[in-house]
């Protein structure tokens, strides 16, 4: 069986509509919802970045049922992982229970912003297993001192702590986070359907772990108007994990995306109205043993007739294939 999940895509849409759209999304039978953590957009047409935890403190009070989750955050740059444990305790609490605490080891896109460099990937890593247990140690409860190799904490403590923690997740892109992964992490995060990455979330001790993909999809009753919109606003989707991460700014993104055409985008992006098409590409997620997928609907004003759609025609598709 497997859960189909509502991504609030916070580059293409504006804080009050991102609350609209989940509760849209909790109404039209999702199973969860993710949320995407970010100071910039890839692309200047996207259009948007609102604080998400401000987002997901609406979307916890506007909504009943549906889990809430961050699709992912940096613990570690832009922000302190003593503030992060903080804001993830207060989401679990307004939200009763259904949050989910998604982390990674961040996109020089959103961490550059407070100027302190944008570290070589192997410092990532390490800053992020440190944060990792700061955060944690905070969700225990009692007073956390640490002097780390990367960060300081003095005297910190959750004053306002939710019976269970926030689970936590963490995202993979190749050997060393899903190390990080199977060690640390309750969970594990992908946006590509590699069984292989499962296998070594595996072998480092995720095994029956839940695993969270994520399927760019373009919803519209006219395909080329679906792959038109696909290619402006997410061409940048297949650049892989090593460039993404790297890129400092939109213009970056469309500099390093600028030979990349519809035909491209339409190979790898479901494009349509085709039921069919979206059930084919989510299958190979499916195939490489995800639990859970979450959607991502492109083009922030096209959200409420996609989520018609779903609850009508795709939902229950996917469900005849998938379970659920």
């Amino acid at each position: 069986m497997v859960q189909i999940g509502y991504t609030m895509m916070t580059e293409q849409a504006g804080p009050r509509d991102l609350v609209d759209h989940v509760v849209r999304a909790e109404e039209a039978g999702f199973d969860f919802s993710v949320a995407s953590d970010h100071s910039s957009p890839w692309l200047r047409s996207q259009g948007h970045a609102p604080y998400v935890w401000s987002v997901l403190g609406a979307a916890a009070h506007a909504t009943s049922r549906i889990p809430l989750m961050t699709y992912v955050t940096c613990p570690t740059v832009r922000y302190h992982p003593a503030v992060v444990a903080q804001k993830a305790a207060t989401v679990q609490l307004l939200s009763e229970g259904r949050f989910r605490l998604g982390l990674g080891s961040g996109e020089n896109l959103n961490e550059h912003v407070v100027g302190t460099g944008w570290p070589s990937v192997d410092v990532r890593h390490a800053m992020l297993a440190e944060a990792v247990e700061i955060i944690r140690a905070l969700f225990d409860g009692g007073q956390v001192t640490h002097r780390g190799a990367h960060f300081d904490v003095d005297s910190a403590r959750l004053w306002d702590l939710p019976e269970q923690p926030p689970p936590i997740g963490i995202a993979v892109s190749g050997d060393r986070s899903c190390a990080l992964a199977g060690r640390l992490g309750d969970l594990v995060i992908a946006t590509e359907p590699k069984r292989s990455l499962l296998d070594a979330f595996d072998r480092y001790g995720g095994t029956g772990k839940p695993r969270v993909g994520q399927l760019p999809v373009s919803y519209d009753p006219d395909r080329g108007t679906a792959i038109r919109r696909a290619h402006e606003q997410f061409r940048w989707f297949g650049l892989g994990w090593k460039v993404n991460s790297e890129l400092p700014h939109p213009d970056a993104f469309a500099s390093a995306t600028r030979f990349v055409t519809e035909d491209d985008v339409a190979d790898a992006v479901p494009c349509g109205d085709d039921p069919g098409a979206f059930v084919d590409a989510v299958r190979p997620y499916a195939e490489a043993g995800f639990t859970e997928i979450a959607l991502v609907q492109i083009g922030g004003d096209t959200q409420e007739r996609y989520l018609d759609w779903c609850r009508t025609t795709l939902l229950p598709a996917l469900r005849r294939e998938f379970g659920g």
